[in-house]
């Protein structure tokens, strides 16, 4: 066995498809002092049963473009290698047997043309020839993805091994990592059980050891193991050779063709989770029991849909364990608890499809210091310390193996692992007929049922049952008051004799106000993208109150305290928990709020942006004159225990001026109208201020400038080929959800990030990137016929720059 060296630029923990991808990825980039330790042998741990698929077509852009490579990548590596692979392009259909399946695949469909995937529809005559095997009386239709295919796990990830060797990479096998080394905030090597190894980087790809190694150096990496079930049928006599991969998601059934015979698995409603107490540490090419019983009704769905079935025996019953995260997405990307610790786990069951592009864009990270591309979907900064409760974990995984073949409704919440994290006014707004959803593990009114109506969602494509509840809280807002729990939002106070020059270097806006102003601010990379979008309050000279948005609280804060210098007299600290938000929004929140204070509230004593510490009720409290729906409007922060006496009176003063409780749903719908964007939307690490429409925000000439500075410059007054716009249909009825693609003169020139009906203006509307390469102006929007592709249909849109309501900002001055 080749000696264990004492040290390595970088270590990577785990010999499956992902770990090996990544030192593949990362000799391709010049790096030759990689190291990759497998505790037993190579895709020994979940690699080694996956079914193989390779699939393209995820549910958003970015996870699409990783998909895409990987299909690229497995496509020639064995061309390259001079390893087998087993892979073969045989395309993929998935069918529909209900309505809001075919929606559902025709919106994925085209969403798939925004990136040149090619993703044909087909009808129920056309799917049922491409597998002649299936019985096809109940289906609808489906959609064939010509491109995909299948691979052999093992053989492709040998090959990935071998051209990882190949470039200088060493693989030593049978080596166990018992524990991540760091000091001072960042990662120094690892030990194993033959010794310790010193390393710059260490990379956690363990799979199903993830978590536990994880939490050893005080990384969340929530991930929990479930069973998975498939059979491998005996050779199925005149099975054409040539047959695609059959997804039917509404009998939770994928079927692989394999050699004549098939390969059937399932992902059923509830799953089993398994390794509760930890995978044992001797695990590996690992089988679980057989439990006929539990996925029998699948089977026997997948005997109808195939009737073959009934007449061929089972060669092979495989149960084995797959680990999913809490949001069915992979976690990929730079601890934010530890420097230079990267983590790639948790691939649900999608580890082959995606192995290659995680393995390239991780690569591309570590090496050029940030990611190449925005990869928010799939990014471990998003996690929650919470995240890494066992018994959430556990309770969770019951649902998410089976979201993979669930609709996917838009707005759906998960239904397990619920209750985590409650605001003050939780007990309040239930009383009052909220519907919560769930955001970071916070429980957030979405919608407000009205007597007589349950506070439960009925999922469609089209108008849901909350619909009209959400469209008279949206108007109260306009035309009256209406009141949202924002107490969900992250918040960050930053304090210290440095604070101003550190937040000034960090934002791109000038925060060198004086105290009591509220600055609106993105904070940029070095190449000008958005990686986050605050408001800052000056409270005092020495003190800041930062305000981010709920999903973004681990992300901002790590990136935040890590553009602190060492040297600089100033720190950051979460105040998230410890500060309520209740929103007062609409013409007459000034009203409202002045029958509870004697502060002077008008504009002359009060202007937008600004913010005061006052008396309101029987609390002291921040009143922040801010909005983020486009009406006058004050946000309430005060000490938690004070929010439920506020809200009661609040709600009894209001009564009379048409005070209406309102939810997220109201929230989003009212931004929109205003064109406010919303990081992870409409904005992102791809896109600068500029693009964006942003460059209002921008202090070009402020003393010491601004990170990403440098990259706009040359940007600043040139035509922009690339811009965010609004798309408003002109037709009533469709309605947009994101990632629709965006027609001008019957050319494909964007996609919609974002969409809600606007009931002010009583259509659909969306924000979405557009692109010209002569530049997006408004002679350009005008003078273009511009259409949505909804699901099937082309959709009239008009698009412009400004929003559609109050264009001028007037009413939130008013």
């Amino acid at each position: 066995m080749p000696e264990l060296p004492d040290r390595a630029q970088v270590v990577i923990i785990g010999g499956g498809v992902v770990g090996c991808s990544l030192a593949y990825h990362l000799v391709k980039r010049g790096w030759r002092d990689v190291l990759l330790l497998e505790r037993k042998r190579l895709t020994s741990g979940t690699t080694w049963h996956a079914a193989g698929l390779v699939g393209q077509l995820r549910a958003t852009q970015n996870l699409t473009r990783l998909a895409q490579y990987t299909t690229a990548l497995y496509r020639g590596l064995e061309a390259e290698t001079g390893q087998p692979t087993g892979f073969r392009r045989c395309g993929s259909l998935a069918i529909a047997t209900t309505p809001g399946r075919l929606e559902e695949l025709a919106r994925g469909a085209a969403m798939a043309s925004c990136f040149g995937l090619e993703a044909q529809m087909l009808g129920a005559t056309e799917a049922a020839a491409r597998w002649p095997q299936m019985h096809a009386g109940d289906v609808l239709g489906g959609v064939f993805l010509p491109e995909d295919g299948y691979t052999s796990p093992i053989d492709t990830t040998q090959a990935l091994a071998k051209g990882a060797r190949q470039g200088g990479a060493r693989i030593l096998e049978n080596l166990r990592v018992t524990r991540i080394l760091h000091a001072h905030g960042a990662v120094t090597g690892v030990e194993t059980d033959q010794g310790v190894v010193q390393a710059e980087y260490v990379v956690n790809c363990a799979g199903l050891w993830a978590r536990e190694l994880a939490a050893q150096c005080g990384v969340a990496v929530p991930l929990h193991a479930a069973e998975h079930f498939y059979v491998v049928t005996e050779p199925i006599p005149g099975l054409p050779h040539d047959l695609p991969v059959l997804r039917d998601p509404d009998s939770r059934t994928y079927v692989k063709p394999e050699q004549g015979k098939l390969l059937i698995g399932w992902f059923e409603e509830v799953a089993k989770p398994w390794g509760m107490r930890g995978v044992p540490e001797d695990f590996e090419f690992g089988h679980l029991p057989d439990d006929f019983e539990h996925i029998a009704p699948l089977l026997e769905l997948a005997q109808k849909r195939i009737p073959a079935l009934a007449e061929t025996g089972i060669r092979l019953f495989f149960n084995g364990p797959e680990s999913f995260t809490p949001d069915d997405r992979y976690l990929l990307g730079e601890a934010p608890e530890l420097k230079r610790a990267f983590v790639a786990a948790g691939f649900n069951s999608i580890g082959i499809q995606s192995a290659g592009g995680a393995g390239k864009v991780l690569a591309d990270w570590i090496v050029d210091g940030h990611p190449p591309m925005d990869l928010w979907d799939v990014d471990i900064r998003r996690v929650m310390p919470f995240q890494r409760n066992r018994r959430y974990l556990q309770d969770r995984t019951v649902e998410t193996l089976g979201l993979l073949y669930d609709m996917h409704w838009p707005f759906r919440q998960p239904a397990s692992a619920r209750g985590v994290r409650r605001t003050p006014l939780h007990g309040a707004l239930a009383a009052a007929g909220a519907c919560f959803g769930e955001t970071a593990g916070w429980e957030r009114a979405n919608w407000f049922a009205p007597p007589g109506m349950a506070p439960r969602y009925e999922y469609s494509y089209g108008r849901q049952n909350w619909f009209e509840a959400s469209a008279t809280e949206h108007r109260a807002v306009r035309e009256a008051v209406g009141l949202f729990d924002l107490s969900s939002f992250a918040k960050f106070v930053v304090e210290g004799r440095d604070a101003e020059a550190v937040l000034n270097r960090i934002c791109a806006n000038d925060v060198a106000v004086p105290p009591g102003r509220v600055v609106y601010t993105q904070w940029l990379n070095e190449r000008g993208g958005i990686e986050a979008d605050v408001t800052v309050t000056r409270e005092a000279a020495d003190r800041y109150l930062v305000v981010t948005a709920a999903a973004s609280q681990t992300r901002d804060l790590a990136w935040l305290r890590r553009h602190i210098p060492e040297d600089a007299r100033c720190a950051a600290f979460d105040t998230t928990s410890g500060l309520a938000t209740i929103a007062v929004m609409g013409p007459q929140s000034r009203a409202l709020l002045s029958r509870l204070t004697d502060a002077d509230l008008s504009n002359a004593a009060f202007p937008f942006a600004t913010s005061q510490v006052i008396d309101l009720a029987y609390a002291r409290l921040r009143a922040t004159r801010i909005t983020y729906v486009g009406e006058l409007g004050w946000e309430l922060y005060m000490p938690s225990e004070f929010a439920a006496g506020v809200h009661q009176v609040l709600v009894e003063a209001g009564a009379d001026l048409g005070l209406r409780h309102a939810g997220y749903h109201a929230l989003n719908s009212l931004r929109i109208e205003k064109a406010y964007r919303h990081w992870g939307h409409d904005i992102g690490e791809e896109d600068t201020p500029l693009e964006a429409g942003l460059g209002f925000a921008l202090a070009w000439g402020k003393p010491g400038g601004f990170i990403g500075r440098e990259a706009l410059l040359p940007k600043r007054g040139q035509p922009l080929p690339k811009r965010l716009v609004v798309v408003t249909l002109e037709d009533p009825e469709p309605l947009l959800y994101h990632n629709e693609p965006i027609f001008r003169d019957g050319v494909l020139v964007g996609r919609t990030t974002s969409a809600m009906f606007g009931h002010t203006i009583g259509r659909s509307i969306a924000l979405g990137y557009v692109e010209n390469a002569e530049g997006v102006t408004p002679d350009w929007l005008a003078s273009g016929r511009f259409e949505i592709l909804v699901g099937t249909r082309h959709v009239a849109a008009t698009a412009a720059l400004k929003p559609p309501y109050d264009p001028a900002g007037a009413r939130i001055r008013a």
